[in-house]
């Protein structure tokens, strides 16, 4: 069964779109994190894809998104001590409370 293009560019749009939606609507950081992540998952798919369909020998969109996948898990971890930090300090993870801690 040969898959086209479209068929792995619209699950990747779906994801992108609710990331966005996501990282809009919600107040909550863990939530905000989430719908980012989602957001460079869908990224990662497109790299995989168009590197599949554009240059079918070569590996560098699977490189790229092995970059990717570790930058974001290095980036998750960041932001999760960050939360953590914000939590101990606000105790509360609501992004509109977040103004209060200015100085």
């Amino acid at each position: 069964m040969d898959l086209t293009l479209l068929m792995y560019l619209v699950p990747s749009l779906i994801m992108f779109c609710c990331g966005v939606y996501g990282f809009v609507t919600r107040k909550n950081m863990i939530a905000v994190l989430i719908s980012l992540e989602l957001m460079l998952n869908a990224v990662d798919i497109n790299f995989v894809v168009f590197n599949r369909f554009l240059f079918p020998g070569e590996m560098e969109g699977m490189f790229f998104s092995l970059f990717a996948i570790a930058i974001a898990a290095a980036e998750t971890a960041l932001v999760i001590a960050i939360i953590i930090n914000v939590f101990r300090m606000a105790k509360n993870i609501d992004i509109r409370e977040l103004t209060k801690m200015k100085f």
